[in-house]
């Protein structure tokens, strides 16, 4: 079962829920309705909206559709192409953007067809917009895939501080260690080799 991230404090977090979301899916390709209702209740989704009427078996299929279809903006670390795979979300799933507030959230943009849109269209089209107004702000993808060779984690690395490249301080420290070892077997194997061609130039000498 995927553990549902903390509730967001002040209304709705859409890159952080997009990202929890293609995480869950990615660990898991067969990740259940059930699972992913959860990730959703804890990103400010109701009950009644997630209820197995309103959020169905065929939804929850689609929304993993749309979670590996983000996943591979996500993983793009070049800006144009990023803006790309974000344009052509847009050409498919937007609309003219209108600012709606529901239950007890306040009021907050959305971009997708309507009220009756899809949760497909919905996850695509809030995504979109979530890293679209990040690319703009940073730059260039201020995300990505975790660079521990056996982490395939996505990240957001909106902090302060120089660019990020692990999903966590875990992550980032088991890489500098492996790196530390790989380049002391290193320098052991130099002066080993130093070592040999001294004895055997001595050998020679004599």
């Amino acid at each position: 079962m995927t553990p549902p991230p903390p509730p967001a404090a002040h209304g709705f977090r859409p890159a952080q829920r997009l990202l929890d979301v293609a995480n869950a899916v990615r660990r898991d390709p067969r990740t259940s309705r059930a699972d992913l209702a959860r990730l959703l209740a804890a990103h400010g989704e109701t009950p009644a909206d997630l209820a197995p009427g309103a959020f169905t078996d065929a939804d929850a299929d689609a929304l993993r559709g749309a979670a590996r279809r983000m996943t591979a903006v996500l993983t793009e670390p070049d800006a144009d192409r990023a803006a790309a795979a974000l344009n052509a979300v847009f050409a498919e799933c937007g609309a003219r953007p209108r600012l709606s507030r529901h239950g007890d959230h306040p009021w907050h943009l959305h971009v997708d067809r309507g009220e009756d849109a899809g949760w497909a269209d919905w996850f695509l089209a809030s995504g979109a917009l979530a890293l679209a107004q990040l690319l703009t702000e940073y730059g260039q993808p201020p995300w990505g895939e975790c660079a521990a060779p056996d982490c395939t984690v996505l990240y957001l690395g909106t902090g302060p501080g120089s660019a990020r490249r692990y999903c966590s301080p875990a992550c980032a420290s088991r890489t500098r260690v492996a790196a530390h070892r790989r380049r002391r077997r290193g320098e052991r194997g130099e002066q080993t080799e130093q070592g040999e061609q001294t004895k055997r130039a001595g050998q020679t000498r004599a």
